[in-house]
């Protein structure tokens, strides 16, 4: 498989997913219609389906110029209102161009919010991200801990295809949380790096993020210590670490 990262907007990224012999041609979460049709007339691509994890704006806006361009159907959430849908989804497998993907149900930034994973790639849209997670616009603290709890239990070797460049600005954060954990150092070093070349540091791994992801690692003595020290009536339930640490990331201005 051919994985393509496309930029859109400010910090948008598309995801272009080519199969084998280009036996088929997703699209995932495209914001944007003429990034992707330039990206697509460049190598001579015809999509065969688009892939839609959540309704915000900067993840469909190009949905149905797209759909109506290439005459490809739309793969969603079945409890939302996405343009040109054709194709509902849920939590379980499902089946796009005769191909297996693992649908997984991931609320808390949306209540529609949904993840696709294939083959040790992980779509996770505004979910987890790349040294953070996504902000809390529908759901609640508890909601979203459980989504980055189910999608923490996939493989070290899955590769976290987020929809958005933050994980530096991530990763700084994770710093003020974690001074002392040294696989955090690096890969801030690292990732200060790719961003200074003009590289993504897109896709992780979800190896990765257990190791320096401060939201997937709320049940550890350092990230406790640290949320209740900021906020000293939290309970050190990991769910409650969470939805202290959410909010301290709200309010970050480092």
């Amino acid at each position: 498989m051919s994985l393509t990262l496309i930029p859109a907007f400010r910090d948008n990224y598309i995801y272009l997913l080519t199969l084998p012999q280009e036996s088929a041609v997703w699209i995932v979460d495209p914001g944007a219609a003429a990034p992707v049709s330039a990206e697509l007339s460049r190598r001579g691509l015809r999509p065969s389906a688009i892939l839609c994890t959540h309704h915000h704006a900067d993840h469909i806006g190009g949905v149905a110029e797209l759909a109506t361009a290439y005459g490809c159907p739309v793969y969603g959430p079945g409890n939302s209102t996405i343009p040109a849908r054709t194709n509902p989804l849920r939590e379980g497998t499902a089946h796009v161009d005769g191909r297996e993907i693992r649908v997984l149900e991931v609320p808390g930034h949306t209540l529609d919010h949904l993840a696709f994973y294939r083959e040790d790639l992980l779509f996770c849209g505004d979910t987890l991200f790349a040294g953070g997670c996504g902000r809390i616009f529908e759901g609640d603290a508890a909601m979203l801990f459980a989504s980055l709890q189910k999608l923490a239990r996939l493989p070290d070797s899955t590769r976290v295809c987020c929809a958005h460049e933050y994980t530096l600005a991530n990763l700084r954060f994770a710093a003020v949380v974690e001074p002392d954990n040294r696989i955090l150092g690096e890969r801030l070093e690292r990732v200060r790096r790719q961003r200074e070349a003009g590289q993504p540091s897109l896709p992780s791994t979800l190896g990765e993020e257990r190791q320096s992801n401060p939201f997937l690692r709320c049940h550890l003595p350092s990230v406790q210590h640290a949320v209740r020290a900021v906020y000293p009536e939290t309970a050190a339930e990991p769910v409650a670490i969470f939805a202290a640490l959410r909010r301290w990331k709200d309010g970050f201005r480092g």
